[in-house]
């Protein structure tokens, strides 16, 4: 092997070393929302680097909002309540840091936290209002639908 290819393969390792090693990177990434999809997810354009902006879907970090899509329609609006708090969360500031953040279960998704530029954390906020529960990124429990 040559030493030019000893050096990219050597490269490569350390590359992929470094990265295994680090599963979470501590921010801040400035951001800015372009939507809310539902009460726990966004997508935002984030500029990890400078001149440098991606589009990529953001996991808020410690909360689970109720499913939009459930078959149960007690859920379904409360997820609904939970999407609209966030969006005023958003149209009150739509410029955020990403700190804290990691790689989602779900390819191309991201989990972070979320603070707004006046401080808030959207989590904090959201869990405060009790639009959404705690979650450790684990198995959900099942949610009963309760038709009273």
């Amino acid at each position: 092997m040559n030493n030019a290819l000893l050096f990219l393969v050597g490269t490569a390792a350390v590359f992929t070393t470094e990265a295994a090693a680090r599963d979470e990177i501590s921010g801040p990434v400035a951001a800015e929302i372009l939507r809310v999809i539902d009460g726990d997810t966004l997508l935002v354009e984030a500029q990890p680097w400078p001149q440098q902006k991606m589009e990529v879907y953001v996991r808020i970090r410690g909360i689970d909002a109720p499913e939009l899509k459930s078959k149960c329609e007690r859920i379904r609006e409360a997820g609904i309540d939970a999407h609209r708090a966030l969006e005023a969360l958003a149209a009150r500031s739509r410029k955020i840091q990403l700190t804290h953040i990691s790689g989602d279960k779900y390819f191309g998704r991201i989990v972070a936290d979320v603070v707004f530029s006046d401080g808030r954390n959207a989590g904090a906020d959201l869990l405060l209002a009790g639009l959404v529960q705690t979650y450790d990124g684990g198995r959900k429990p099942r949610q009963v639908c309760d038709t009273n």
